[in-house]
């Protein structure tokens, strides 16, 4: 059974405690990686710039404390398979449905 990475877990822990469980039940079932939870004024800085970001700090949901939002992907990541992003994002979808 998938589990995540200590890494992955330390990122989760930085977010709204729904979006920790919701993810604990996700990687349940497919394996994922937690690219990102709470993010401060030097990572959204550098997010925006990037362009992974359409907005400046304190204006993203992963600016908050606790974070309402996570970035995730498949793993391991190829950010080239949109089908496996897409199976996977339909998983996440249902099970915030369930809870």
């Amino acid at each position: 059974m998938p589990a995540f990475s200590e890494k992955s877990r330390a990122k989760l822990a930085t977010c709204d405690p729904r979006l920790q469980v919701l993810f604990d039940k996700v990687i349940e079932l497919v394996d994922i990686t937690i690219i990102c939870g709470m993010r401060d004024k030097a990572a959204q800085d550098a997010a925006f710039s990037g362009g992974f970001s359409k907005v400046q700090f304190p204006n993203s949901r992963h600016n908050k404390s606790p974070s309402m939002a996570v970035d995730w992907a498949p793993y391991p990541i190829d950010w080239n398979d949109r089908d496996r992003f897409l199976y996977v994002a339909g998983i996440v979808y249902g099970v915030a449905r369930e809870h």
